[in-house]
């Protein structure tokens, strides 16, 4: 998941922007049904020139706000700044999903270009003494300006994002935190970049078919398409996928060729070559302490937990902390399960980390009968997006969708829809980018091309994008049931965004701290395997027949299955991406190897079978996605779901006024009130821990 970032001395910005000769596409807002942005209009070009020439705009409008000789007031400040920039807004969200969707040499460059300027506008933005000085005002009398919650949320909101950008530092240490912001911005790109190449050239590259046993007619077919789209014709190639395990680990049965794709994995952005990521890491992790020290925090995880819902690090270390032992206990379970399957077919090896999905999945077979190409038939993609994506967000919400083909895309594979609110009324737009693609990021996430906001007038357009394997040329579309998964995941966050009701863009939506905007996401996954919902959309591709009970029963059965390693690996790198972020002033630059090895050791987990998810060299999320000191988010935010899915199932489960409740209460809120407040509206009591581990088979009820 990603969001907007308020990206953003003076003198770097000072000198005028291009000419462009013809009207730039993002001049205006786009005349499009819901201001979608205009793809069959906009150039790989036009990116650049627009953002620079919304940079300067957004400064000048600034410039006036800070100049402005009349005394500050909530409307000509706030809502003013609120009002700024639109034009670097427009250009933005489109680039920054085309960019991490559909890169390509030119935007790259445009990317490494922008990177300095845009943290330069932030710079003269958050660091203007006047403008920051209005704003103080305001704080510091806010109690006589009768302000509404959202109000008073968002001039606290803008208060606080000048604090934590320096504006109260010395005008030395202000200059020193532009330099400090500059080269993380270019460290930042560097890094997106490097692991991009490094991903795709550490694609494993097979010339024998033998050694692909166990993959599926349609997976050889995928792999051989992809060594074609190479230049590789007669070969194979087994593209990566951004986490550590690889899908073709559960079903390749010759143990070398395994070992070789995780190795390509674990290795991908370590070969010594320019995709190697260490050094920018290193440097990342040290500049990130030197401006949490500057900005007045002792390491860069007390400043990014400062405005979470978990408040402080010591908070999220301890929550973490307290689920390391169980998870171990099940990790070394799962472990002897493994190696008892692997002695039992006479394997003659320890088991290792190439070997888990194959044997956790004929463990599985063993304990639930179940097979994951038995499930597949019945899981064609845009069936489980019209017929059970879209059919729970009928029954919980009553909303209604039509597939639009009159939008333009930044890519043939995608579709997009028109969602209608229960009464009828038009609600947003949502894009749909499933396929993997080299020149797409790895992971899912969703973005918004539009915000909502009552002060523009502007309703929601969000996209989800995925990384599943497209199939060959004639074959049917089909996933597996953690790609449906993902697709209701993705979707949770579509409704966030979809729901949002607030007069501001700033707290509008999935505009949320990330310790609580993986909650809504998580909680949308329930509905995948609610009875009624299922049997909607799962249905066999060619026949139509519904899939077996016995068959769904074997889902329900194996759900907690194999949760020590699944749990323990997001666990893991949830770890690792704290120690990073832990470090104080007195560390020198680390050598990346030897503090990770260091600091996984320190959890207790079984990392030597069960490695973290991602590992620090190609660990996007948390140098390149903004989820630095914040990957516990999904843990932490797992618990929260849980706790409002057993408030649902207490209260009559999936039913229209449940889930009016939680989009009246959650979804619709934005971050218009504490996080914590909005839990307790909703379930009635703080977080609980305990749900959590019963979700995940690591405690009992």
């Amino acid at each position: 998941m990603s969001a907007l970032k308020f990206l953003t001395a003076t003198a770097l910005l000072a000198c005028a922007a291009p000419v462009m000769a013809t009207p730039s596409p993002f001049a205006q807002p786009s005349t499009l049904p819901y201001q979608a942005p205009p793809f069959d209009k906009i150039s790989d070009a036009d990116y650049q020139p627009a953002i620079e020439e919304g940079i300067q705009q957004s400064l000048a409008e600034v410039r006036q706000i800070a100049d402005n000789p009349a005394a500050p007031t909530f409307d000509n400040t706030i809502v003013a700044m609120e009002r700024q920039g639109q034009m670097l807004v427009r250009a933005q969200m489109a680039f920054g999903q085309v960019t991490q969707a559909n890169t390509n040499p030119t935007l790259q460059k445009t990317q490494a270009a922008l990177a300095p300027k845009l943290a330069a506008r932030n710079d003269a933005i958050y660091l203007d003494p006047k403008l920051f000085a209005r704003v103080k005002a305001l704080y510091d009398g806010q109690a006589a300006l009768k302000l509404d919650a959202e109000q008073a949320m968002l001039l606290k909101d803008y208060y606080k994002r000048f604090v934590r950008a320096g504006a109260q530092l010395s005008v030395a240490d202000q200059t020193k935190l532009r330099d400090l912001n500059k080269r993380l911005s270019q460290l930042d790109i560097a890094f997106r970049q490097k692991l991009l190449a490094a991903t795709k050239a550490g694609a494993l590259i097979v010339d024998d078919k033998t050694r692909l046993a166990g993959l599926s007619p349609g997976e050889l077919d995928s792999a051989a398409r992809d060594a074609k789209d190479r230049g590789l014709p007669g070969q194979y190639v087994l593209a990566l996928q951004n986490t550590t395990p690889q899908p073709a680990l559960q079903a390749m049965t010759d143990r070398p060729t395994r070992e070789a794709l995780f190795n390509q994995s674990w290795t991908r952005a370590e070969k010594g070559d320019a995709n190697d990521t260490r050094e920018t890491i290193a440097q990342l992790a040290k500049l990130r302490t030197e401006k949490a020290n500057l900005l007045g925090f002792k390491t860069w995880a007390d400043y990014s937990l400062d405005e979470q819902m978990a408040k402080t690090a010591d908070t999220a270390r301890g929550f973490m902390n307290a689920l390391d032992k169980p998870t171990a206990a099940a990790q070394a379970r799962e472990a002897a399960d493994i190696q008892a399957a692997i002695d039992a077919e006479h394997g003659g090896f320890k088991l290792k980390p190439w070997d888990w999905a194959l044997y956790a999945e004929k463990v599985r077979k063993a304990k639930y009968d179940l097979d994951e190409n038995q499930t597949k038939p019945y899981l064609e993609i845009w069936n489980v997006l019209e017929n059970g994506v879209f059919y729970a967000a009928n029954q919980m919400y009553g909303l209604t969708f039509k597939r639009r083909t009159d939008i333009p895309t930044y890519h043939p594979d995608i579709r997009v829809y028109e969602a209608f609110d229960a009464d009828g009324k038009p609600l947003g737009l949502a894009y749909f980018d499933y396929w993997k693609r080299d020149n797409k990021s790895g992971g899912a996430w969703m973005n918004s091309f539009v915000r909502q906001s009552k002060l523009f007038g502007t309703r929601p357009v969000i996209s989800n994008t995925a990384n599943f394997t497209k199939p060959a040329d004639g074959q049917p579309a089909l996933i597996t049931f953690e790609d449906v998964r993902t697709m209701f995941h993705e979707f949770g966050h579509g409704l966030h965004g979809l729901f949002a009701s607030q007069t501001y863009p700033t707290l509008s939506g999935t505009a949320v701290a990330r310790d609580f905007v993986e909650f809504p996401s998580q909680f949308n996954e329930h509905w995948a395997l609610e009875p009624r919902v299922l049997a909607h959309y799962a249905k066999h591709y060619k026949t139509g027949a519904a899939m077996p009970q016995a068959l769904v029963d074997k889902i329900k059965r194996a759900d907690k299955f194999n949760q020590g390693f699944s749990f323990g690996e997001l666990l893991a790198a949830a770890q690792l991406d704290m120690a990073w972020h832990s470090l104080d002033a007195s560390a020198p630059q680390q050598d990346v190897d030897a503090f990770e090895t260091t600091a996984l050791a320190a959890t207790g987990l079984d990392v030597a079978d069960v490695p973290p998810r991602y590992r620090t060299s190609y660990f996007a999320h948390i140098w390149g996605s903004g989820y630095s000191a914040g990957y516990y988010a999904y843990i932490w935010t797992d618990m929260l779901q849980q706790n409002v899915y057993d408030w649902f199932e207490q209260h009559g489960g999936m039913t229209r006024a449940n889930g009016q409740r939680l989009r009246d209460r959650v979804l619709s809120k934005g971050h218009t009130e504490d996080y914590g407040v909005m839990f307790r509206d909703m379930v009635g009591h703080d977080p609980k821990v305990e749900s959590l581990l019963v979700k995940r088979g690591l405690g009992t009820k």
